[in-house]
């Protein structure tokens, strides 16, 4: 403060080890911190004019009002704005020749109590609205600069059509508005989706036998009774290794398994565990890509699994190692809803003894379990079906379409090469090149993704609105024996006048052929009248272009 009044606001958040200082430690770094940043309120003037000495230099006062800064909103659209205005400025005219305003015209004049009106300037208006000429390339030049300009930032089909409403009206308005839209090509990268996933549920084959379908992760779990192994396997354990305890553990007890699901882990997709496998008969089948639901069984046993171990650990201490034997055993001795029954009891045929229950079961109660269970897993995946069905839609892609593939990031997780907050959500578009099964699809991917497996499901892909705008047109350059080529300029699209301490220099915005708008540049106006007189032969901004240094 300054005289009693508020000179300058200061903050910031504090550090996460300055949270837990106590209050006078903050109060102290509060006083500090406004010492560093407002040290030259302090000083008094006769230490900066010391300070300043040293330096050959003027100071010149300037007025605040004077200090205009480049506006950077308005140097890309100027141009087409007045573009757009020429066109509109033709729309009286225009409207004479089209047949069908030309007949709404008409009826204006006997129809007092049509929505169509014409102005004081013979303009033909809908409730107030001027009626544009059902011309493509001056709709889509409408709907460029509400839609892609730094103004507007990519509004959706809804917003867009209802800023537009309210100055023009063209017949078909709202469904060419929704079409430019759906095809601009951004949008479909970085606009989220507000529908239900993609893809109908696809419930997995119910076994005949037990143990002869299982599931493979961090745990081992069969299909038809739901019983499991939990085995405990270091990281750094060699695949000789993993085999022999998958020959110990699972086929030593339970026989060879006719298929194993699992996903994409490095260990699963080895040559030496498929040529292991292929030599025992067991088919394998892999999760697709980025879609840890298709292995749901075994993702769902590894949530109850951390979840027992937390409470032993908390409850019981130690390392987590010693009650691996114990929670495998409540695990396949608990209630499956799925089965109606606990795992060890569909396994073989009765209930575990346990200091709970203690009791006798007759033989004929033994037999007939297999087709119970069979049953009970057919009526849980039926029902579980009909409810995913609700929320999901259905939707096919045919060998040669073009869709873009999501990319959100998971945590802790670099997808594709991308990160970050503002990266986009769908990337392509990449063409569909065979169909694997109801829901996933492999796609052509470009040599960067090589790493990735190329199968992806139904709801990782967004369909591709395909636009002629998004196609490259390409340009042959003809290149000089020097290795250099000729740029040719098209057309001077501004005029600007730069002030030095004492001359002018005069500067014109030159748009080159095979460039866009976008890479236009500024060149020195007595150069391109040497080398393109042609260009100044109708100039046509004069002074309404000259913005004082600023477009």
């Amino acid at each position: 403060m300054q005289e009693g009044k508020v000179v300058a606001y200061a903050s910031r958040q504090l550090k996460p080890y300055e949270r837990n200082y106590p209050m006078h430690d903050l109060e102290l770094a509060a006083i500090v911190f406004a010492l560093k940043i407002w040290r030259h309120y302090l000083f008094d003037s006769d230490e900066w004019l010391e300070l300043l000495k040293d330096y050959e230099l003027v100071i010149d006062y300037h007025p605040g009002k004077a200090n205009v800064v480049t506006d950077a909103l308005s140097r890309k659209s100027l141009f087409t704005l007045r573009a757009i205005n020429a066109n509109l400025a033709m729309t009286e005219e225009a409207q004479e020749v089209d047949d069908e305003l030309k007949i709404k015209k008409s009826h204006c004049s006997s129809c007092t109590d049509s929505n169509f009106q014409v102005d004081a300037e013979g303009c033909l208006r809908f409730k107030k609205r001027i009626c544009v000429l059902k011309n493509p390339e001056l709709i889509r030049m409408i709907c460029d600069e509400a839609h892609s300009s730094k103004l507007s930032i990519r509004p959706g089909s809804t917003k867009m059509y209802n800023g537009l409403k309210q100055f023009y009206w063209w017949h078909g308005m709202k469904r060419d508005i929704s079409d430019y839209v759906s095809k601009c090509l951004i949008c479909q990268q970085v606009k989220a989706e507000h529908q239900v996933p993609s893809g109908l549920l696809q419930p997995v084959m119910i076994p005949e036998w037990k143990w002869d379908r299982v599931t493979m992760d961090f745990v081992i779990i069969d299909r038809l009774t739901k019983s499991a192994h939990f085995i405990p396997v270091r990281t750094d354990f060699s695949l000789d290794k993993l085999a022999e305890f998958y020959i110990s553990q699972i086929v030593r007890l339970h026989g060879v398994p006719v298929s194993i699901v699992s996903d994409r882990d490095p260990r699963f997709t080895s040559r030496f565990w498929k040529k292991l496998q292929d030599a025992l008969g067991t088919k394998l089948h892999f999760s697709t890509a980025f879609h840890p639901q298709s292995d749901g069984q075994s993702e769902r046993v590894i949530q109850i699994l951390e979840d027992m171990l937390r409470c032993c650990v908390l409850e019981f201490e130690g390392t987590w190692e010693r009650y691996l034997l114990l929670i495998e055993f409540a695990y396949n001795n608990s209630f499956q809803s799925s089965i109606k029954m606990a795992p060890y009891e569909a396994l073989y045929g009765r209930k575990c003894h346990t200091p709970l229950y203690w009791a006798e079961l007759s033989e004929g109660k033994i037999h007939g379990k297999v087709k119970v269970i069979r049953e009970s897993l057919k009526a849980a995946s039926d029902r579980q079906k009909s409810y995913a069905d609700l929320k999901r839609k259905d939707i096919e892609f045919q060998v040669g379409d073009r869709v873009f593939l999501k990319v959100s990031p998971w945590k802790k997780i670099l997808r594709f090469g991308r990160k970050g907050k503002l990266s986009p959500r769908f990337i392509g578009p990449y063409e569909v090149i065979e169909r694997i099964g109801p829901v996933a699809y492999r796609l052509r991917l470009p040599h960067e993704l090589n790493k990735i497996h190329n199968v992806f499901l139904v709801s990782m892909l967004r369909r591709y609105r395909s636009d002629p705008s998004h196609v490259i047109k390409s340009f042959e350059v003809e290149i000089q024996p020097d290795l250099t080529y000729k740029e040719e300029s098209i057309c001077i699209l501004a005029f600007e006048v730069t002030e030095l301490r004492n001359k002018k220099i005069s500067l014109v915005k030159v748009m080159w052929l095979k460039h866009g708008v976008e890479e236009a540049t500024w060149e020195n106006e007595e150069s391109m009248k040497e080398c393109y007189p042609h260009l100044f032969a109708d100039k046509i901004f004069g002074d309404e272009n000259s913005l004082g240094g600023e477009l």
